[in-house]
């Protein structure tokens, strides 16, 4: 009789165990998923740190692109209100390649050291954005399939999936373009 109750005690306390290990394990993938989107944040945020400088770079140049100024401004304000949502960016980007497109026509800009520092320095961001991004979905795919797979997702219940971050139009998966002299 003891050692049934002593059974009974040590396979309770081996699925209490496993209980408290997967909950933490959702809390600390679900933690990892949140710092990752930080760093996808930053790197947005730096984006768009960058591209008043560019716009107010090519003004100078281009005064009468004045519409395509326009929307990249408009763009940026719509994406930084929307803390990241993908259409949002989307847009965004496809703004700021169509302002990089349009600079092609001025040779003067183009070949001024401040507009390329700007290229440079946006080409770089976009890069970061990527490996923040590629970052961040790998963290929600590991989050995830946790709260998926059997036996843990008897458990999930009050832990709700990630969505994943990803950009719906091919070319604006593309960085913009950067021609150096």
């Amino acid at each position: 009789m003891e050692t049934a109750l002593i059974v009974v005690g040590v396979v309770a306390l081996v699925i209490l165990m496993w209980v408290i290990g997967t909950v933490n394990r959702f809390t600390h993938l679900r933690n990892v998923v949140r710092e990752s989107w930080a760093q996808v944040d930053v790197a947005l945020k730096r984006r768009y740190d960058l591209i008043p400088n560019l716009v107010e770079t090519v003004k100078g140049y281009a005064s009468h692109e004045r519409e395509v100024l326009e929307r990249v401004v408009e763009a940026r304000g719509r994406a930084m209100a929307a803390g990241g949502q993908a259409d949002a960016e989307t847009n965004l980007a496809r703004s700021v390649n169509g302002l990089l497109a349009r600079a092609e026509a001025y040779p003067d800009l183009r070949s001024s050291g401040n507009f390329l520092e700007l290229q440079r320095e946006l080409a770089n961001t976009e890069d970061r954005i990527a490996a923040a991004r590629r970052f961040y979905n790998a963290n929600v795919r590991d989050y995830n399939t946790a709260l998926e797979q059997f036996p843990g997702s008897l458990l999930a219940g009050s832990h709700k999936p990630a969505d994943f971050f990803e950009v719906d139009s091919v070319t604006v998966r593309d960085n913009p373009r950067v021609q150096l002299p």
